[in-house]
């Protein structure tokens, strides 16, 4: 990458580029049945988002629309780099409504641990958006909703205060016993970490 990557056509050309057979085997054993697949590393999408990060609203949309599973991947990626930029409320609620407005194009359990802590976490952490989201989407029929519910509050463990804490695990409980593979083991790692969050604050005060 010899530069800024300032449209989705260009960050195809760069996923296509790097296409590998081998890793394309790999990546199908943890995609939908019906998700394209290119076949790219992830320390290489990392890189092309990285290099997208100011890629327009149009050109984002397009990857968001596109049936290539590393080209919906690389725009959540975007946006988690964008999420870690220095932002004002509004922009951090302008990211988390792309998340949630495109949802639907979440396939896989990677975009949503990608994007979710910082992208949605964050902007409910500091009450840029209502909080109820977690809610709605932990009562959702999509096990990745409901992984996204789990999942966004990690950042409340990574930032805010054990009361914040013990908000994310009221939606662990809510989602306790879930019949979903995916969504059990994210409250299971949600868990594991905010009872860490909360003995390490119990043995500094």
């Amino acid at each position: 990458m010899s530069g800024p990557l300032t449209t989705a056509a260009r960050v195809l050309e760069t996923l296509h580029a790097a296409s590998d057979p081998n890793e394309a085997e790999k990546i199908r054993n943890r995609v939908a049945d019906d998700d394209v697949v290119i076949g790219v590393r992830m320390g290489t999408l990392f890189d092309a988002a990285r290099w997208a990060v100011d890629l327009p609203e149009k050109e984002l949309e397009t990857l968001l629309e596109h049936p290539a599973y590393e080209a919906r991947m690389s725009a959540f990626c975007i946006l988690d780099f964008r999420a870690r930029r220095k932002l004002a409320d509004r922009e951090r609620a302008a990211l988390a409504r792309i998340y949630l407005e495109r949802h639907d194009v979440i396939t896989a359990w990677d975009m949503v641990d990608r994007a979710a802590p910082r992208v949605l976490g964050w902007p409910i952490l500091i009450g840029a958006i209502d909080g109820g989201v977690l809610d709605d989407l932990a009562a959702a029929t999509d096990p990745l909703r409901r992984r996204s519910a789990i999942t966004a509050p990690l950042w409340f463990i990574k930032k805010g205060s054990p009361e914040d804490v013990v908000r994310g695990l009221a939606i662990a409980d809510s989602l306790a016993g879930d019949e979903h593979p995916r969504v059990r083991s994210a409250v299971q790692i949600f868990r594991k970490h905010a009872d860490q969050r909360l003995r390490n604050d119990g043995e500094d005060g």
